[in-house]
Order: structure tokens, then C-alpha cells, then sequence
């Protein structure tokens, strides 16, 4: 403990790590961050912009008061560097940040790697995942404006339940429109949610137009987070008391989610550590972009240059096999067009266990980042990543979610090259939440009935078609 402050900085074998006597010791109290960093504003080339889904021209303030809270909105456009994070936000943050670095010394062992591990540990929030980090800001500047009700989509349920813990915090009605596949496999995010006041629907739904006109076509459909989206804005967009608030994707999101990276940075200069790679799962890239941007900081500012990789599920993979284009977020095209990689917005993945990967596209500035360089992207099937699960879980102690198996598969690959390179790499890993919802998955993979589900090409080739014509 440090001028009455908590070093959150622990190794895995049991005891802290004592900072080094040589650095400053106000640089090793980690303190939860009073600002958000905007990674836009240190890009020499900026974004393009999302466009209007009728007009194709660039989207102004004000097409977009419908759906969101005035202040996310001059998030979401702002080119300013850092912005203050709320006090009444960083209470609420002070329930469980700053979350803890940890040093993987288990399975370094296990491993015989020489590389040096390191996880940054989200799941310590009270919905188990990094998504209040962004639920309660939302939240918060949607109480502050008066409006009553909140909707949104949620996959494996880890942002829809964040949502409603936060919306708890500040009295708000909280709807969530939960995609099918997993509102069938994880009853208990649908049970936590509803503990926390929520409504849940399965997505497709009836209530809605755009459910109504997906079951239609397919009424075994097993959804998707796109679809899920549509219904939720649909239902915003009627309702002059409701607002919607998005878990991943959008810039304003990905702000919230830099209190990760920043916390990190301080962490691993107390313990006098420099990470040589960065690992990260991406759906829509909320988790990843929150621990990486901060550190694409200081690597524009040539203070460090670690390789950042983003892994995505093969069955899913965005970043490395879809199209950077102007696509929109939805399946019925309600939403903005945005520039991203994308595999279409009518392409419904399969029914893979990790659901809060399950979408088209990617986050708009992570694929900007992508196309400028600054960070690389491969794609894992599941069965390889629910293997390093278990092979984590049996060192670490902590049983991850589907989605952060991802980045410890391509953790584990990459410290088996260590061993067998000899090299001594640091290796820092975002560790998004716990898989305590998700048992059933480990079910099958250990019952040996769990299978690696793959894109078919020629889906991503029907999908891609309808795809709209921009000129950019």
C-alpha cells in the first residue's frame, strides 16, 4: 500500500509485487483514471465518417438525438484527447476498480515458457466483464438528460446485464432484446439481468417489425447481434422516452473502455515492465480497443512499440476475412452506415458458444487502426481456444468466458514459440471476464461434443453482395 492507496499489481503464485525502489513512488499508486482517452485525437489521418442510412451524407448531431443521450453523442464526434469522466461514474467505478494485473506464473510453468504473462482482469465487476466500465457512463448521461427507459441488444448476455446493473444504479427501465442462440444456452445472464429489473426478449422477437419480418424467413433463426440491434433501435426510435444505449462498436463506447489501458500502463511501469505484445479478443472490439488505444498512445509518441494482435473467432473473423466498406450496423439497415470490416450486415454466424463475438463488423476506428497499421489481427477456432481455457483455468484458478479464450489461445501459441525460441517476451493479455455463465459450454467441449464451426464462403459472398454502394 502506497500513500493509503492499493497497488492492484499481484502475481498469481500468491503474494504483490513490491514496486522497484528507483521508480517515483506517486507513479506506482494506482489510482482509477479521471479521464477517458480518445485515441482520434492523436491520429494524424482521422476516421471516416459514418453516413446517414437514406442520404449517404455524413451524419449530423442531431440524426442522432432519437437514439442517444446528448453527451454520448459529443463522445461519439469529439476530437478532443482525453475527456473527465464523471465523479458520480467514478463512484460507481470505485465498486470494483481499478481491477487487478495479474502475472501468470502458473501457467508460465505449465508452459515452460520463458515469456512472461501478464492479464488484465476485468471480471471482477459485479456483472463479470469489462461491460459497466461503459453501462454505467451511459447510464448516467441518460439520467442526467430525464429520459425514463434504456433498450439494447445483448449477446452472450455479459453487456446486457451490465446494462442492467447500471440502469438499477440510476432507477432507469432497462429492455434487452437477447440473441436467440445464446438466450437458449445462458438462462442465467437472462436470470441476472431480470434480477437487476430488466425485461429480456429472445431475438428475433414478434414484438418487433424487424423480428417479425427475420422469423418470417426463418423461424428457427438463431439470431444474431445485428438483428438484435434492429429491434432494440426500432423500439427506440418509437418512444420519445427511451433511449438506446450500445454495448460495443461505436466510438463512445470504446472511450469508456480506456479506463483498462490506462490503468494498465501505470500497473506495468510500478512493476517496471514494458509489454512486448498485446492480446485481445474482438467482436465488435470494445474489450480490445480498451486495453490497446492507451498503449497505440504511447507507441505514436515512440515511448514503446509492442505488437498488438486482435483474435477473432474462425467462424466469425471480420478483421481478417471480411471487406473494409461502408456497411450498416444492423440487419435491417436502420443504423448508420459505418466504414469497417465487415462480413455484411444480413451474415448470421453460427451459433458458436462465445456470443459476445457473434457480429458482422468491426468497430469502425479498430478497423481504421487495422488499415493504418498499428495493430494486426489472426482468427482462432473454438475448440483450440476452449483447450487453452482449460489449460488456464487449471493454472490461474479463474474459469474465462468464451470470448477471452480467444486471447488465451493466442497467448498460449505464442508462448509455446517463446519456449521454443528461447525469447523472453512480456506478454500483456486482456482477460475481459469470468466464464461462471457459461459452464454449459465447457460441457460439451468436455464431453468431447463440442465442434469448430466455420464460415461457408459462399454466405460471406451472398452477404457481402448486399453490402451497400458507397462512394468513399
Amino acid at each position: 500500500m502506497l500513500n493509503g492507496k492499493q497497488m492492484h499489481v499481484r502475481l498469481s503464485n500468491g503474494y504483490r509485487a513490491r514496486a522497484r525502489s528507483a521508480i517515483n513512488v506517486n507513479s506506482t499508486a494506482i489510482e482509477i483514471p479521471h479521464q477517458w482517452y480518445n485515441l482520434v485525437a492523436d491520429l494524424a489521418i482521422k476516421p471516416p465518417p459514418p453516413l446517414h442510412p437514406k442520404t449517404f451524407e455524413p451524419v449530423k448531431p442531431e440524426d442522432l438525438s432519437p437514439l442517444f443521450a446528448d453527451e454520448l453523442i459529443k463522445q461519439e464526434v469529439t476530437d478532443e484527447r482525453f475527456i473527465d469522466i464523471p465523479e458520480e461514474v467514478i463512484d460507481v467505478y470505485r465498486l470494483w476498480r481499478p481491477t487487478p494485473l495479474i502475472r501468470a506464473k502458473r501457467l508460465e510453468k505449465l508452459l515452460d515458457t520463458p515469456a512472461r504473462i501478464y492479464y488484465k482482469y476485468e471480471g471482477v465487476s459485479p456483472a463479470g466483464s469489462h461491460k459497466p466500465n461503459t453501462a454505467v457512463p451511459q447510464v448516467y448521461y441518460n439520467a442526467q438528460q430525464g429520459v425514463k427507459n434504456v433498450v439494447t441488444e445483448t449477446g452472450a448476455g455479459q453487456w446486457g446485464s451490465s446494462l442492467a446493473f447500471a440502469c438499477s444504479l440510476f432507477s432507469l427501465g432497462c429492455e434487452v432484446w437477447q440473441v436467440r442462440a445464446s438466450y437458449d444456452q445462458k438462462p442465467y445472464r437472462k436470470l441476472m439481468m431480470q434480477t437487476w429489473g430488466a425485461k429480456v426478449h429472445p431475438s428475433p422477437s414478434d414484438i418487433t417489425q424487424a423480428g417479425r419480418k427475420i422469423l418470417q424467413m426463418d423461424p428457427s433463426s438463431p439470431g444474431s447481434l445485428g438483428i438484435a440491434i434492429s429491434e432494440a433501435v426500432e423500439i427506440a426510435a418509437a418512444n420519445d422516452d427511451t433511449k438506446y444505449c450500445l454495448g460495443s462498436v461505436l466510438n463512445h463506447v470504446l472511450l469508456h473502455q480506456t479506463v483498462i489501458g490506462e490503468e494498465c500502463i501505470r500497473q506495468m511501469e510500478a512493476i517496471g515492465e514494458t509489454p512486448d505484445l498485446i492480446i485481445g479478443c474482438t467482436g465488435g472490439g470494445s474489450n480490445f480497443a480498451g486495453l490497446s488505444f492507451p498503449f497505440i498512445r504511447e507507441k505514436l509518441k515512440g515511448k514503446i512499440n509492442p505488437v498488438i494482435r486482435a483474435v477473432e473467432p474462425a467462424a466469425c473473423p471480420s478483421l481478417t476475412k471480411g471487406v473494409y466498406a461502408y456497411d450498416f450496423g444492423d440487419t435491417a439497415g436502420m443504423t448508420p452506415l459505418m466504414k469497417m470490416h465487415t462480413l455484411g450486415h444480413d451474415f448470421i454466424p453460427d451459433p458458436i458458444h462465445a456470443g459476445g463475438l457473434r457480429y458482422h463488423g468491426m468497430a469502425p476506428l479498430i478497423s481504421h487502426v487495422h488499415e493504418l497499421g498499428f495493430m494486426e489481427a489472426i482468427s482462432i477456432p473454438q475448440t483450440e481456444c476452449f483447450q487453452g481455457a482449460i489449460q488456464f483455468a487449471r493454472s490461474e484458478g479463474i474459469i474465462p468466458a468464451p470470448e477471452p479464450t480467444h486471447a488465451i489461445a493466442a497467448t498460449i501459441r505464442e508462448a509455446v514459440r517463446c519456449r521454443e525460441s528461447g525469447e523472453s517476451k512480456v506478454i500483456l493479455m486482456a482477460m475481459c471476464g469470468h466464464g461462471h455463465f457459461d459452464l454449459a459450454s465447457y460441457e460439451k467441449y468436455l464431453q468431447g461434443s463440442l465442434v469448430d464451426l466455420s464460415f461457408e464462403e459462399e454466405k460471406i459472398k451472398e452477404s457481402l453482395a448486399k453490402v451497400p454502394q458507397v462512394q468513399a
